[in-house]
């Protein structure tokens, strides 16, 4: 499942991946919140997979490969963090298709990625 993160800058939205995400994670939190943002300019995510992650369904994945299409300008920033190495290692190799810019950090990076997502695009 996806759970909002609270406590974040105004123009960040954030995810946490508990158990196993589903598509309807997807349809029913973030993108409902993906599109909120978009509305009101250029969208930041952060999305933490820790100890609590257990993976994607294969409709999860779908969802995933789709979210950036629907809003391509509306992306500014995504910022993944997880110890997680197979995720890391799959967005370096899926970066170029992700709209806007991508950084991954280690769980003790969590603060710095939402200083990151927080901060004036330059």
């Amino acid at each position: 499942m996806l759970r909002m993160i609270d406590g974040l800058p105004a123009n960040v939205v954030g995810v946490e991946a508990v158990g196993k995400v589903e598509a309807d994670d997807y349809r029913t939190v973030l993108d409902p919140a993906v599109e909120a943002a978009a509305a009101h300019g250029k969208v930041r995510l952060l999305i933490v997979l820790g100890d609590e992650y257990d993976g994607y369904s294969a409709g999860a994945a779908w969802q995933d490969s789709k979210l950036g299409f629907g809003e391509r300008k509306a992306w500014e920033r995504i910022a993944l963090v997880t110890d997680h190495e197979r995720m890391q290692d799959a967005v370096g190799l899926f970066a170029w298709m992700v709209p806007g810019e991508l950084r991954t950090f280690a769980m003790a990076g969590l603060d710095d990625a939402v200083a990151w997502l927080g901060e004036a695009a330059g």
